[in-house]
């Protein structure tokens, strides 16, 4: 691993800087579209944005921020600022690299000037990295947030940090970071409540991405650990695994292959994910159309492909969604969002654009929610 030596760093921030001030002509129309947003709302509905122009069907009466994953889009920052809604940088980096203070300073100080010359609200840190309580990154990654929280709040005012943790505290992917210590430092974690097969400890079956019991569980050990639920918004997913069955029983059991995943003997791996949008259009030429998993409180399907293999489909819809959202507002969460925003159909079918619009109007629903907690 290359440190940032001396000269080369003073010369690399003035280059940086320079092309900064270059890019800094504000892109909007009306200037104030290029202030910084200061205010903040009560519930938050946080948006992962990917590529194309799928934003502008985005529902922005929900919309509180969005979450650049892809490539930089003025016209995008102009319509969220219009709407009053923050436009957040992602930030990641390999821990290795950062553990030397210099080099952290260096990197948060790139991040903050790349924010400020793009008008942009703040950041998103998706680090992701498996990290143990006894290694040097167990503090690092504290001190990155931390030091990234204050970076953007002085620099620019009203600016929001956040965080991506599993859905779970537990070491989940060997992930043992400093929950309480991660918390108290940045604005809120976004709490990826997906991926949930990513290891899988018991038998090697397909199962739902997200099934609700286990969802909720990690957020209660999130609130057990000390943290407010004010600080944690509960990511849900917009797309599901396809599982290619070793075996299929009569009670919709579907075997996998196994897939080692860091010390798990089987993993969510043994699959692919699929957009909903995909799904949407699959459900109709499966053997068996939608069903319902009461213990998981999922959707899932099976189906055929080209080579008569059996498959097994698991996915959200606007019920499992709902039911999740029920929980958010009953257990004061700060907000609800999705991986990722881009998976729906926004085309001009009738049929897609219902469905789409139902998914967006799940993150707001509040059925009765089962005595879960």
């Amino acid at each position: 691993m290359k440190g940032y030596g001396g000269a080369s760093v003073a010369l690399c921030y003035w280059i940086f800087l320079l092309g900064a001030a270059l890019g800094s002509l504000c892109p909007c129309t009306d200037p104030q579209l290029c202030q910084p947003l200061t205010g903040s709302r009560d519930f938050e509905v946080f948006v992962f944005y990917t590529s194309g122009k799928n934003w502008k069907m985005y529902d922005w009466s929900q919309v509180t921020t969005i979450a650049l994953f892809g490539k930089y889009d003025p016209e995008l920052l102009c319509f969220a600022h219009s709407k009053g809604a923050r436009l957040v940088l992602k930030g990641d980096v390999p821990l290795e690299e950062i553990v030397d203070p210099k080099n952290r300073t260096f990197w948060i100080t790139k991040k903050v000037e790349l924010a400020k010359s793009q008008y942009m609200d703040g950041i998103n840190l998706d680090i992701e990295q498996p990290v143990l309580k006894d290694s040097p990154q167990y503090d690092v990654l504290t001190a990155l947030v931390q030091e990234t929280t204050e970076a953007f709040h002085r620099e620019i005012p009203g600016s929001q940090v956040t965080f991506d943790v599993a859905w779970s505290p537990k070491c989940v992917d060997e992930r043992c970071y400093n929950y309480t210590g991660i918390a108290s430092s940045c604005d809120f974690l976004f709490v990826m409540s997906y991926d949930e097969q990513s290891q899988i400890w018991t038998e090697c079956l397909a199962a739902a991405n997200s099934p609700l019991n286990k969802t909720l569980s990690g957020y209660e050990q999130y609130i057990t650990l000390g943290i407010e639920p004010k600080k944690l918004v509960m990511g849900i997913p917009w797309y599901g695994y396809d599982y290619m069955c070793l075996d299929l029983s009569e009670d919709n059991k579907c075997t996998l292959n196994k897939v080692p995943f860091r010390g798990a003997p089987c993993s969510d791996a043994a699959g692919q994910q699929v957009p909903y949008r995909k799904i949407m259009k699959q459900i109709n030429s499966s053997i068996t159309g939608s069903l319902w998993d009461d213990v998981q409180e999922s959707p899932f399907y099976n189906y055929k492909d080209v080579k008569e293999r059996l498959h097994q489909v698991w996915y959200d819809d606007p019920k499992s969604i709902s039911l999740k959202a029920a929980y958010v507002k009953a257990r004061g969460l700060r907000g609800i969002g999705m991986w990722n925003g881009d998976l729906l159909d926004y085309s001009n079918d009738l049929i897609a654009e219902s469905q789409t619009k139902e998914m967006w109007k799940a993150l707001i629903s509040e059925p009765a929610l089962p005595s879960l907690f």
